[in-house]
């Protein structure tokens, strides 16, 4: 079968893949993102592509409806709406996962046609901040490195970036010039030890917030030794003096860090030359993120560590084309092409090109502002595309809330169900991963195709037609009478140069006369080009700005800080990740990392869950007690939903706190408590059909032979089968039965025609047994008392827990393998396969030779 170049749709690395019809995914060899290398994720995108579970029809109402109903009552809402209640009474939030030309569309129907820029993105979320620092420093959002750069840096500084697990190709990249080149450093900036400590000479365990006191710590030594770039501050920069004035009155220390760890980290950054500092959501997702952003821009600019090769700040994106929908204007302060609401030049520009009969004259509602306004009941009509904020956003449920206020709500999305759009009005089924044509934009401004390879199922179409297609019945049909991606692209390049003599960053010509269907990866301006190397910044100077920057006070109370952010192998709300059985085997529930003191002071052990609750709401998760974060500190993943976990998503836990200048929530420090939940039974379940999420706790996942389900509840029930029943799809199954009085635990085999099709097992205790082994019986024909024991016999040996998701390769596997002799990552991946595929498990795998090593020595 032939393979597609395509682009991956996770996070914003844009890593090339070749994709077949029949699920084959490989690596991208020519892309010059990944040069072949995926990570988990990318690698299981087979396994997300079937049709279960998809929206395949327009639903009105939650019933099945044809397009052209569908479409003409949006129409008719959102125009009456607009008469009724003026163009801020509609609203669009929108997402990083669509193309640059479902983004550009949006846009223009939204700012140049409704006449409102009430339309933001869920990419406020994760890079609001950037975009805000880098407007204040460089005069527009312009990023100025490359990926090269992190290979001939002398000294990466990660920021904030737990780079093994939300930027894995990222990760490998630096993994690998690090050994060809030992005497590359790297340090890692993160309140947290993650797995990409693993790789780094130096961690510096911050406070949470502590990064400003941190960098103007650093730029106040670089003053202070000599060591700043007076030539280049003079010629190209504005505003050092209050700047390094602000920094010198912040103490360091509020960092959180010892003297010692201070001075090692200032001497190596201003004896180094070549220094790339990455950061993320860590730096972003922060009640003062745009002015981190600052902090860190500041030294790089007082030391003209910018725009040279291994030199640089580095802002990667989270999402797969998050920075093609800051391109074309994609969050609500924003116009196309990097250009300005508020200059009324630009507005003009637009309409003019645009041929349109108005333009949005004021930046429009911010995402949280969005929802606020929708809960106040000044939004009318509401649409959703490709996101789901009643789980993504800070205070969840408040958001849900705010949604169900609105008269009407447009849902575009592949998932029939989704927690936003069981709040829909209308549901639209757009076109998925495999079925869409168009571009995204990676972290390092490199523009690559995402094609097609399967066919839209049924009645799904492109997010651009839909958006095109209300267009048509609003009376705007000229201006949206585009027939493919590749004309929308085509019109997104011209506006581009149509705009150029405002002197702005953002220059497409490079694509004037590409061949879309064609196109290879290419960055803009141009391949290879860095930015500000010449010290030509977008002020109306051409001097960039130094910002003053001060640290917040970091108040001390009695309540935890909970972090949250991803998991390894999933994605966002997992309406995707979710789908591939092998992604749910490494950290198949939703849970909260703990030191063990806090475990301790609040009477947790290994098992049991902890209740996180704030003045938003409550969560309950499985607490995994570790020194990986610190005391008083808690950290959980923030993918679950109201479709796999009846307690389990926690961004309910978060207040709507944002950083005043970008509108971005703080979601890396949100006060909670935490107790242990007083659970009164646990229980387990595995079936070749699927398991609802029922309870007090629930959590629910694929697995290789149907799905998974871990269940705890606060009072006993009477009839244990009927419970087991209730959660799984038994159909008429007979039922065998095994209840032991004295220990109080239940097991229950259902099996039709003497096929295993089901198993629940429950006890006072959180349940022990071994979860793969009982996983590989769903299916067969083992005999119920046999599969009720819960244990493989001493001829199939237990692989326990999956470490190596690609592989599927379990702990004890590896451990077995270490105690015969495995001494190093390579050897382990030769004795096991573990890590040889994607690589992103290799952090894990040094973890566990450290920890097997530890007590080796100690005998």
């Amino acid at each position: 079968m032939s393979l597609t170049k395509t682009t991956c749709p996770y996070c914003g690395v844009g890593c090339g893949v070749l994709a077949g019809a029949d699920g084959t995914i490989q690596g991208d060899p020519d892309h010059p993102a990944n040069f072949g290398r995926l990570c988990s994720k990318g690698s299981a995108l087979g396994q997300t592509i079937d049709l279960e579970g998809r929206l395949l029809q327009p639903q009105i109402g939650g019933r099945n409806a044809g397009w052209d109903k569908a479409l003409d009552l949006m129409a008719e809402k959102f125009s009456t709406a607009i008469r009724d209640h003026g163009p801020d009474s509609v609203a669009f939030y929108v997402s990083g996962q669509l193309l640059t030309e479902d983004y550009y569309v949006a846009n223009k129907l939204m700012k140049g046609f409704i006449g409102s820029a009430n339309i933001d993105t869920n990419s406020r979320l994760c890079m609001a901040s950037s975009v805000a620092g880098h407007k204040r420093a460089f005069g527009t959002d312009t990023v100025p490195g490359t990926y090269a750069d992190l290979e001939e840096a002398d000294l990466i500084v990660l920021v904030g970036s737990n780079l093994a697990w939300c930027h894995p190709v990222l990760h490998q990249r630096i993994a690998a010039a690090k050994e060809a080149r030992p005497n590359m450093r790297v340090v890692n900036i993160d309140p947290r030890n993650t797995a990409t400590s693993a790789l780094v000479d130096l961690h510096l365990r911050i406070v949470p917030d502590g990064d400003i006191a941190l960098f103007n710590g650093l730029l106040a030594y670089l003053a202070n030794t000599g060591a700043l770039d007076l030539a280049y501050l003079s010629d190209h920069v504005a505003g050092q003096v209050p700047a390094i004035t602000q920094a010198r009155l912040d103490d360091p220390s509020e960092s959180g860090l010892s003297q010692d760890e201070l001075s090692r980290f200032y001497e190596m950054w201003a004896g180094t030359q070549k220094v790339v500092t990455v950061y993320s959501q860590g730096v972003n997702q922060s009640r003062c993120g745009t002015g981190k952003v600052n902090a860190i821009l500041n030294c790089h600019l007082a030391t003209g560590r910018i725009g040279k090769p291994g030199c640089g700040p580095f802002s990667v994106t989270g999402q797969p084309n998050a920075m093609g929908g800051r391109e074309v204007g994609g969050m609500a302060n924003m116009l196309a092409n990097h250009l300005d609401i508020e200059n009324p030049d630009h507005r003009a520009r637009v309409q003019d090109f645009w041929q349109s009969p108005t333009i949005c004259r004021r930046a429009g509602l911010k995402a949280v502002e969005l929802f606020e306004a929708c809960a106040a009941g000044k939004i009318k009509a509401l649409w959703v595309m490709s996101t789901n904020p009643a789980v993504s956003m800070p205070d969840a449920d408040g958001v849900a809330n705010a949604i169900s206020n609105v008269p009407f709500v447009v849902v575009s999305d592949i998932m029939a169900r989704t927690d936003t759009g069981d709040l829909a009005d209308v549901l639209l089924p757009a076109t998925g991963w495999g079925e869409k044509d168009g571009t995204v934009t990676n972290s390092e401004r490199r523009i690559s195709r995402q094609r097609a390879f399967l066919s839209a199922p049924e009645q799904a179409r492109p997010d651009w037609q839909i958006i095109c297609d209300v267009a048509d019945r609003m009376g705007w049909k000229n201006a949206f009478d585009f027939a493919s991606p590749a004309e929308i692209f085509a019109e997104y390049v011209a506006l581009s140069m149509a705009t150029m003599d405002f002197g702005r960053d953002l220059d497409l010509s490079i694509f004037a006369d590409a061949d879309y269907a064609n196109l290879i990866p290419t960055q803009w301006p141009c391949n290879d080009k860095r930015f500000f190397g010449s010290g030509r910044f977008y002020h109306p100077d051409g001097k960039a700005r130094m910002l003053p920057v001060s640290a917040p006070e970091l108040g001390a109370g009695d309540t935890f800080i909970l972090n949250t952010g991803r998991n390894r192998d999933q994605w966002h709300t997992m309406t995707r990740s979710g789908k591939a059985p092998r992604l749910g085997a490494h950290l198949a529930e939703p849970y909260g990392e703990i030191h063990p003191e806090d475990a301790a002071h609040i009477g947790i052990t290994a098992g049991d869950l902890i209740e996180l609750s704030s003045p938003n709401g409550t969560s309950t998760v499985r607490a995994l007690i570790t020194e990986r974060t610190a005391k008083r500190q808690l950290f959980a993943p923030m993918h679950w939903t109201r479709q796999q976990s009846s307690a389990g998503w926690v961004n309910n836990l978060a207040t709507s706190v944002v950083d005043p200048a970008s509108g971005q929530p703080a979601s890396k420090s949100n006060q909670v408590t935490a107790r242990k939940f007083d659970a009164k039974w646990f229980g387990y379940a595995v079936s070749l059909h699927p398991i609802r999420p029922d309870g007090d706790y629930s959590a629910v996942a694929r697995t290789l032979t149907g799905w998974q389900g871990e269940f705890a509840g606060l009072q006993a029930p009477s009839n244990w089968e009927e419970l087991a029943r209730g959660l799984m799809d038994t159909g008429s199954c007979s039922a065998s039965e095994v209840y032991d009085q004295r220990s109080q635990q239940a097991r229950i085999a259902f099996h039709l025609d003497e096929r295993l099709i089901g198993l629940f097992f429950a006890s006072p205790t959180p349940v022990s047994l071994s979860r793969n082994h009982v996983v590989s019986l769903i299916g067969t024909s083992t005999p119920p008392l046999l599969a009720l024991a819960g244990y493989s016999g001493t001829d199939q040996p237990d692989p326990g827990t999956t470490i190596c998701a690609c592989l599927n390769v379990g702990v004890n596997t590896l451990r077995d393998a270490i105690a015969a002799g495995a001494d190093s990552v390579e050897t382990l991946g030769a004795a096991t396969c573990a890590g040889t595929n994607c690589g992103s498990c290799k952090p894990e795998l040094a973890h566990l030779l450290a920890q097997m090593r530890t007590p080796m020595a100690a005998e």
